[in-house]
């Protein structure tokens, strides 16, 4: 049975810091699978936030985040980061993490070309 396992989201002021860690069972990081963070705010679609390929070398993060948020991953923990800093009100989401099978693609926007979802974490940046 794979899961994706998220933590790290909570309550933070704005200007704060959090890092979401996504941690995988059943799903070999061996197998070779990029992974995302996709993002939904409240009566919005969900939208990718970030990807980084299996082997690390090659990442995408969206316009809004760049410079603040990283993406980075531990095939060893077969976890994925998503270290977001200088947060703002509109990071304000749940955030979930995504497995892709087509490993070395990092920015894949379509949800349905993920094969592996998590739970989703929330994340609440307050003014």
């Amino acid at each position: 049975q794979v899961q994706l396992v998220e933590s790290g989201g909570g309550l933070v002021q704005a200007g704060g810091s959090l890092r979401l860690s996504c941690t995988t069972s059943g799903l070999s990081f061996s197998r070779r699978y990029a992974m995302a963070w996709f993002r939904q705010a409240p009566g919005k679609e969900r939208e990718l936030t970030a990807a980084i390929t299996w082997s690390g070398s090659s990442s995408y993060l969206i316009d809004s985040v760049k410079g603040r948020f990283t993406i980075y991953r531990d095939n060893t923990k077969n976890t994925v980061y998503l270290q977001m800093n200088s947060l703002k009100p509109e990071d304000t989401a749940v955030y979930y993490c995504a497995a892709d099978s087509i490993y070395w693609r990092a920015g894949a926007t379509d949800p349905s070309v993920y094969e592996y979802w998590g739970q989703g974490t929330q994340v609440t940046v307050s003014s």
